[in-house]
């Protein structure tokens, strides 16, 4: 994930750049249900409607719940599916509460209503998200569901009603790049504190449709007016929550932007990006799907590295026999192909691995979301004989 405006307001207040360090355990985003309301283009779970045999009942949450903290994991973001369609949902946030992690809730939005949203309030989540991926046509269409984005905007009013934290993510394709600006609107309208901005990712249904991936001049105008937004409140002293993920390029182009309006800080952003460090999967970025098998992070579903009902959390996190977990966990990333060549790669630290393996089958190749120029990376082209003749 990666914190715009944490890093527009070091252009206000800057703080000394250090070296990157890792947190104690990974982050672990923890699909606990795969059933789900709706059929979405781009889910990486490829849920639907129906019970998955195999799911780990409570006790067995409750078990892994207690490795993960041995495993000294700081935040827990309970995701499915819709985790909401789990009877024991609020149990498990509240045994999660209790034992001192950061708890997020993952959720489409459309089943928060007046009969639950006190218990979701209750419950302590530090943090609700709610997907909307457009205004109402354009989300009703990804989402496959007539009124879906009326009951997810109305799952964002009833939590923000009810004092709990609620943001909103925004998945960005081809098909919905047209009603970005009217959902960062939509954000100030509504007094929502955080804006989520996914790139589409090639997992699951997004594997599938990655032929709707926003083209790369789109992403660039998203992430302009991302940026600008985000200075505009960061400047008036009223800063709001803008984050992205699934594309650690976001880093490098926040820097062309930094040295085009503000190369006075330049250095000083580009020392506190490389702070950052990028991707994070395999290192601070973990999942663990419906039916206990572990991932580098959720857009690995077809990569399992164990299964928590085999093996305690920290045992599989920590074995890097296999050669996936051996290269994510290796310092810099043995990259090849345009990555390899990047000048940039301390920033990004080769980008989203999974979109080069589904494209490529290879781990290390080059990453084809990356949305920058070859000379906004230093990537010097081969002299081509032939050109000259």
């Amino acid at each position: 994930m990666f914190r715009v405006t944490q890093f527009m307001q070091e252009l206000i207040r800057p703080t000394p750049p250090g070296p990157k360090r890792n947190p104690a355990g990974p982050v672990v985003i923890w699909n606990l249900v795969r059933r789900c309301n709706l059929t979405c283009k781009h889910c990486y779970s490829i849920s639907a409607d129906k019970d998955f045999p195999g799911e780990l009942d409570t006790a067995s949450v409750f078990r892994v719940m207690d490795d993960l903290k041995a495993a000294r994991v700081p935040v827990i973001i309970l995701s499915g599916g819709e985790p909401l369609l789990r009877p024991d949902i609020f149990d498990i946030g509240r045994r999660a509460k209790q034992l001192g992690f950061y708890v997020g809730l993952s959720s489409n939005g459309t089943l928060v209503n007046e009969a639950n949203v006190q218990a979701i309030a209750d419950t302590g989540f530090d943090y609700v998200g709610i997907s909307l991926d457009g205004i109402r046509e354009t989300h009703d269409r990804f989402r496959r569901k007539e009124g879906s984005f009326d009951a997810a905007l109305n799952g964002v009013r009833l939590c923000k009603a009810a004092g709990a934290k609620v943001g909103i993510r925004f998945t960005i394709a081809q098909e919905n790049a047209h009603d970005f600006p009217a959902m960062l609107d939509l954000m100030e309208a509504e007094g929502i504190a955080k804006f989520y901005l996914s790139h589409l990712n090639y997992a699951g249904r997004g594997n599938k449709n990655r032929k709707d991936d926003a083209r790369f001049r789109t992403t660039r105008t998203a992430m302009d007016l991302l940026f600008d937004r985000c200075w505009r409140h960061v400047q008036a002293g009223q800063p709001r929550e803008f984050v992205t993920g699934n594309n650690d390029a976001d880093g490098v182009y926040l820097l062309h932007w930094v040295a085009a309006r503000f190369p006075e800080h330049y250095e000083h952003i580009r020392a506190k990006l490389a702070q950052w460090g990028g991707n994070a999967s395999g290192v601070n970025v973990a999942n663990i799907d419906n039916l206990g098998d572990v991932h580098p992070d959720t857009m690995w579903w077809n990569y399992p590295l164990g299964n928590v009902k085999d093996r305690p959390f920290g045992a599989i996190w920590s074995d890097v026999s296999d050669p996936l977990m051996a290269g994510l966990k290796q310092s810099p990333r043995q990259v090849t192909g345009r990555c390899g060549a990047c000048d940039q790669r301390v920033i990004c630290n080769g980008n989203t691995r999974v979109r080069a393996w589904q494209t490529s089958g290879d781990f290390w190749a080059e990453d084809p979301g990356c949305y920058l120029s070859d000379e906004e990376v230093g990537v010097v082209q081969p002299f081509c004989l032939e050109a000259t003749i």
